[in-house]
């Protein structure tokens, strides 16, 4: 009679099925041949997987090593300063925090590795640290500091406090009334500096937008006007003349601290101011947060 329920166990004639991820562990073992990695024999108190562990996640290899004391307060530390330095974005304590993240990093995973060090000179042992730590920094801090502040967030300093940007937003998004971060450089002034007249040192400039691609900007004494709203003028704006922003641009009014030397006119710097009001993408920097986490950051 046959067996109603036949139990699935694996015939010893016939070798199991390849599963869908049998083609990685080929091409590790292919990629391990090739790179002689196979030769390579760990100390019996360290672990490939732990090795590779403790160099991506700061403070882990404290842990790995023991006592475990030691690595949860390797740990803790390194979270801890991880959020000061997101807390305190572009500020001196942001820049302190960073750097003792990685001397914690780097210090751990020495440590970690010190079976494979117990018999080196003090040179080989100062050398390993130095390249350890330039490891760490080319590998995964640089890297991934320069990917948050040129993608995602960025701080900028003006007018003596930090301001933070977000990176993300595309710039074809403001509309008349965002507030955006732009950069300010010499030759952002081109021909309106008038032979030396007015000089205007660089940096960056933070304002909301005013107009954009297609809208005409008209001056006269009684204010400002947008495809013929009329608006109060601005500090230093032209009483008179006409602009139609250009395309892909925007217009933001610049608010920067002038001192005179000279005899300088007031319409050389109307000019001057008009020509840094024309906002070109390549300026783009981001646009500020009202809040950086639960630090509300003030607009100027």
């Amino acid at each position: 009679m046959a067996r109603k329920f036949i139990p699935d166990e694996a015939s010893p004639f016939y070798p199991p099925r390849a599963r869908w991820f049998s083609g990685f562990y080929h091409l590790g073992g292919w990629f391990r041949r090739r790179l002689a990695l196979d030769r390579l024999k760990m100390p019996g108190k360290m672990l490939v997987g732990e090795l590779g562990a403790g160099f991506l996640v700061p403070g882990l290899a404290v842990y790995l090593r023991g006592p475990r004391l030691w690595g949860q307060a390797a740990l803790a530390a390194c979270a801890a300063l991880m959020l000061v330095y997101l807390v305190w974005l572009g500020y001196p304590a942001a820049n302190l925090a960073f750097g003792l993240l990685i001397s914690i990093h780097a210090t751990g995973f020495v440590f970690y590795c010190h079976p494979l060090m117990a018999d080196a000179s003090f040179r080989s042992r100062l050398a390993f640290t130095f390249l350890v730590l330039l490891a760490l920094m080319l590998a995964i801090y640089m890297p991934a500091r320069n990917l948050v502040q040129e993608h995602l967030v960025s701080p900028l300093r003006l007018g003596g406090q930090v301001i933070v940007v977000r990176r993300f937003l595309p710039p074809h998004a403001f509309q008349r009334g965002d507030w955006m971060a732009y950069s300010l450089d010499e030759t952002s002034a081109g021909e309106a500096h008038h032979g030396g007249a007015v000089w205007f040192h660089g940096g960056a400039g933070l304002g909301p937008v005013l107009a954009v691609a297609g809208d005409y900007v008209g001056f006269s004494r009684e204010g400002y006007s947008v495809n013929g709203t009329l608006r109060p003028s601005l500090p230093l704006m032209p009483v008179s003349g006409g602009w139609t922003v250009p395309e892909k641009h925007w217009f933001i009014w610049p608010n920067l601290a002038i001192s005179g030397h000279g005899n300088v006119s007031e319409e050389s710097i109307n000019r001057t101011l008009l020509r840094l009001a024309d906002v070109a993408p390549e300026q783009y920097l981001g646009q500020p947060l009202h809040h950086w986490l639960w630090r509300k950051q003030k607009l100027p």
